[in-house]
């Protein structure tokens, strides 16, 4: 097989994981302010505060991915996106900083909530950020970025970045309904519809916008016979937002979270196949932005022991922590 396509899987593999793992977690602090009462707020962070720092992981990996084996993509995608790729990580220390002192503070306790809350959403709004400036591609000249700072600034891109935030929120709400109970988690049902119309709508809108601002994307999906073989996605779309519907109405627990990731990975597979093969959208190709290949088998043994570790911790953490969280249960120190 082709390494620069094994090392492409790999990192598409690892930012879905994020977006699943770590956003769910961010879900939590952005439907955070329709929960004021500070039990329940204990309870919503005590579901998500043994794995959430394991979950930003992925994060990591995909950015050490880019950097091993797709250099020119690393340094171009730093240099474009580096204001929202720096406010996302500000976001993210207010966020995990409030995790650690939250449960200590007293008096102060209300402005670790703003932080969580701020952190959180702002982390998301700014992951859509740079997703939509990467879907409008970014001019490279000579294997350098060749735009201005402020080209990832455009309504489209505002527009991805409401639809991340709404997308965690979901997740977010799916999740708690996973593992908790009582009147919690029957307020958290109520929410968990109304989000899943929204996000379709978000899709709808970003699914129609996405070949009008980019020719590229318009003529792959409709010279090459591509929306022939996307058609299933639509019809797989509506089987899961039915699923949800049943699920929400038949109060299921942990079934919405899993309708939720499949409208996640539906709309990720999307995205994949309209940007193959390339690396850069419109710029460079996945072969054009790959290092040597020496480097690429170098590193590649080196993911092939790290990745089954990662999983594997991944894994048991989740399952030592399974099952429902009470308001019995010891506070995160």
């Amino acid at each position: 097989m082709d390494i620069t396509v094994i090392w492409a899987a790999i990192i598409a593999l690892g930012v879905f994981l994020y977006v699943v793992l770590d956003g769910f977690d961010l879900g939590i602090g952005i439907v955070f302010p329709f929960f004021p009462d500070e039990r329940e707020r204990d309870l919503m962070m005590n579901t998500v505060a043994p794995v959430w720092d394991g979950n930003e992981t992925w994060l990591v990996l995909g950015g050490a991915g880019l950097f091993a084996a797709f250099p020119i993509v690393y340094s171009t995608v730093l240099s474009a996106l580096y204001l929202p790729l720096v406010l996302m990580l500000a976001c993210l220390i207010f966020r995990g900083v409030s995790f650690e002192l939250r449960a200590k503070a007293n008096r102060t306790k209300y402005l670790w909530d703003l932080a969580f809350i701020g952190g959180s959403t702002g982390a998301a709004f700014f992951q859509g950020i740079a997703l939509g400036a990467f879907l409008q591609g970014l001019p490279v000249e000579n294997g350098h970025f060749a735009g201005s700072a402020f080209d990832w600034l455009s309504p489209f891109t505002l527009l991805t970045g409401l639809g991340v935030v709404v997308t965690y929120a979901l997740l977010g709400c799916c999740w708690l309904v996973a593992k908790t109970d009582g009147d919690l988690q029957r307020r958290l049902h109520r929410v968990v519809w109304p989000l899943t119309v929204v996000l379709l709508g978000f899709v709808v809108v970003v699914s129609l916008w996405t070949p009008l601002q980019s020719p590229e994307i318009a003529g792959r999906w409709f010279d090459s016979g591509l929306l022939r073989r996307l058609l299933p996605v639509p019809f797989l779309v509506a089987a899961c937002t039915v699923w949800m519907r049943h699920a929400v109405r038949n109060r299921h627990h942990t079934t919405p979270f899993i309708a939720a990731i499949g409208l996640v990975l539906l709309g990720y597979v999307g995205l994949l196949v309209s940007l193959w093969p390339y690396a850069i959208p419109h710029s460079v190709t996945l072969w054009e932005a790959a290092a040597p290949r020496s480097s690429q088998v170098f590193t590649l043994v080196g993911a092939a022991v790290i990745l089954p570790v990662i999983v594997a911790y991944t894994t048991l953490g989740y399952w030592v922590f399974r099952g429902k969280v009470s308001h019995a249960d010891h506070h995160y120190h």
